[in-house]
């Protein structure tokens, strides 16, 4: 870099430096400066906070921004994809992961394995996120969307691990949001000795970046061993990763914001783009930390910096993707059916086991020693039917909506969790709960509907770009969902009771619902499903084409808005009653078609069916695996469906 560039750079983090610490300081800039060059052995609170508590919070912003750009630089140069970073490659969700288990069963091993098992959390991530996209889609988006969806997996995991082990929520919710506070020098010292492998980067890097430009095939004609070389520094960085994971927590989008900045300020050459992406990841880490402790004084609470550096990057991820979106981006999955017909056997397996699950919720009486089957007490009815009649029409209304959702914008990825619409409704419901100070409840359905009905419009002013293609169409709303959730995170960060029963009701579950509730609940679907039933005609017109829907007199637009209000309001009132539950809208249509649902009305019904089956057994499930305590449906039913999605983009590659 030139000189007057580096000048530049460091001007600006000495001058974001000073404002950093001005904010939340009685103490005078002169006075500041005394204290750095004169310590004394008794001194006003205000001297001991600025000593142990700002700088070292300064100094730990520094290094954690620099780290994140020169590790998202590294990333994306070896990969040869600029939407690279720790948070997209899972490599974060890995780690964290791996350090939720250390901190609730492993509690001896923190103080020296905590770094360890997060750098073994992340590789594990990273080689599942490889194998799904495979080698050759490095340089494309279906990395990044086998990454993200790996997140989504891996969350919903460490989210039902907290849940059933609530001592433990306070610090882990803190930790998960990524919190830059320090008391003291401690973390820093810690840190500094473990990250000196940056050096390496530094040292042997740019030259090897240098032949991948070339592509694979010309660095090796040129005498680089590729695969050694990526492995070694996709592992360097791995362990970079996990070392500020395990320190600070989750800190989003710094390493996939810095690189393209750089890139677009002029950047050009390795060693360029590796040393400007650690000095604009120290200046934004600095801008966003600023922002949380001003936010927090303004507030008067506590703002993890994690919360708001997600916040911001969430929307600068949608811009990067629309703007580097090409045409190879493009992610392909197909469903193809074995059969051309539906078995009448297959449909009665289903429903068989539907019945089958109705029948074990029911009946089935579990206690410490035995399982009974018994016809339920007045008691046992009262508890029992209303979560099964939830939970039966809850996976009805997400496997609709998933059908109208890939037949109106032609994408079989489509489903209202991934593309955003759930969280939608999720943050507007607990943003009314802890900010206007209504009750967190299961009648709140017009709040959940404008939630999901402002994300929906947003998905299809931004995806008409590109034509609403799956990859792009997907990575908007997983960005749009990790903007909302960063909101949310702030509320579960401060690890209150009120904190702990938000996070109880985002793991969807059906236990709060009342009688009186559910009955509602199921007549609103009920009416919905018939109304989407009549409108099937719309479906299959536009199902074929806009054009020829068009030709045979049906007023497209009109008719696409009235059938997205009803995604969205089959979503409000799931997520309002439920919580958010992840992939059915995903993996109910895809089963339809497999076995062979062509038409929009045998797909609807049958969808509707095997959703209901799946949340069902959920439910159920979720209630005796680790009787007495239980697990979320929404958990389970994340786990099993983010395998399935993980499966069927596998599968595909294959092909």
């Amino acid at each position: 870099m030139k000189i007057k560039q580096l000048t530049f750079y460091f001007l600006v983090i000495i001058l974001l430096s000073i404002t950093n610490l001005q904010i939340d300081n009685s103490l005078s800039l002169s006075h500041q400066l005394y204290l750095l060059a004169n310590s004394a052995t008794t001194m006003p609170f205000a001297d001991v906070f600025f000593l142990h508590a700002q700088l070292p919070r300064l100094a730990i912003t520094v290094v954690i921004g620099g780290l994140f750009g020169v590790v998202g630089s590294l990333m994306q140069q070896l990969t040869q994809n600029n939407l690279t970073s720790p948070l997209t490659l899972g490599t974060s969700s890995g780690a964290w992961l791996a350090l939720v288990i250390v901190n609730i069963w492993f509690t001896g091993w923190v103080a020296d394995y905590s770094a360890v098992a997060a750098t073994i959390g992340a590789l594990l991530a990273f080689s599942l996120v490889i194998i799904i996209a495979g080698i050759r889609n490095m340089t494309g988006l279906p990395l990044v969307v086998s990454g993200m969806v790996v997140n989504i997996l891996l969350g919903a995991i460490a989210t039902a691990l907290v849940t059933l082990n609530s001592q433990f929520a306070q610090n882990i919710f803190m930790w998960g949001a990524g919190d830059l506070a320090q008391d003291g020098w401690d973390k820093v010292y810690w840190l500094l000795p473990r990250i000196t492998p940056v050096l390496l980067i530094f040292i042997f890097a740019p030259r090897i970046l240098t032949l991948l430009r070339l592509g694979h095939e010309g660095a090796a004609a040129r005498g680089l061993s590729v695969l050694p070389a990526f492995a070694f520094f996709i592992i360097l960085s791995t362990w970079l990763v996990s070392v500020s994971i395990t320190a600070v927590g989750v800190i989003s989008f710094i390493g996939l914001l810095a690189p393209n900045i750089v890139r677009t300020l002029g950047a050009r050459t390795s060693s360029q783009e590796l040393i400007a992406s650690g000095l604009m990841g120290i200046c934004l880490l600095l801008i966003t930390d600023s922002l949380a402790i001003w936010v927090g004084q303004w507030l008067n609470t506590v703002i993890p910096s994690g919360v708001t550096a997600a916040a911001i990057g969430a929307p600068a991820l949608i811009w990067f993707s629309r703007k580097k979106m090409r045409a190879q981006d493009q992610l392909s999955i197909s469903i193809i059916s074995q059969t051309k017909k539906i078995s009448n056997y297959t449909v009665i397996g289903i429903t068989a086991l539907l019945i089958l699950g109705l029948a074990l919720t029911l009946f089935i009486h579990i206690n410490e020693r035995q399982w009974l089957w018994e016809i339920p007490s007045v008691y046992q009815w009262a508890l029992r039917f209303p979560r099964l009649l939830t939970a039966l029409f809850a996976g009805v209304a997400l496997a609709i909506a998933g059908v109208i959702l890939q037949r109106l914008i032609y994408n079989p990825l489509a489903s209202p969790d991934i593309l955003g619409v759930s969280s939608g409704a999720t943050f507007a419901l607990v943003f009314s709960s802890l900010i206007l100070g209504s009750t967190l409840q299961t009648s709140q359905w017009g709040t959940a509907l404008l939630g999901s009905g402002v994300v929906m419009i947003i998905l299809l002013v931004l995806g008409k770009r590109h034509q609403y293609a799956p990859a792009s169409l997907i990575l908007t709303g997983i960005a749009l969902t990790a903007s909302l959730e960063a909101f949310i995170q702030f509320f579960l960060a401060k690890g209150s009771l009120s904190s702990y029963k938000i996070l109880l009701w985002l793991s969807g579950s059906t236990y709060r619902v009342t009688g009186q509730q559910a009955i509602y609940f199921a007549l609103a679907i009920i009416f919905i499903v018939g109304v989407v039933l009549l409108l099937t005609r719309w479906l299959a017109l536009i199902s074929i084409g806009r054009n020829f829907a068009l030709a045979r007199g049906l007023h497209t637009a009109r008719a696409s808005i009235i059938l997205l209000i009803i995604v969205s309001l089959l979503c409000a009132l799931v997520t309002s009653t439920v919580g958010p539950i992840a992939f059915i809208g995903l993996v109910a249509p895809h089963m339809a078609v497999l076995i062979g649902a062509q038409k929009i009305k045998s797909q609807l019904i049958l969808s509707g069916l095997i959703g209901a089956t799946l949340m069902v057994w959920a439910d159920w499930l979720g209630q005796i695996l680790i009787y007495p305590a239980q697990i979320a449906a929404g958990t389970l039913v994340a786990i099993l469906g983010g395998s399935y999605f993980l499966c069927l983009m596998l599968l595909n590659r294959s092909r």
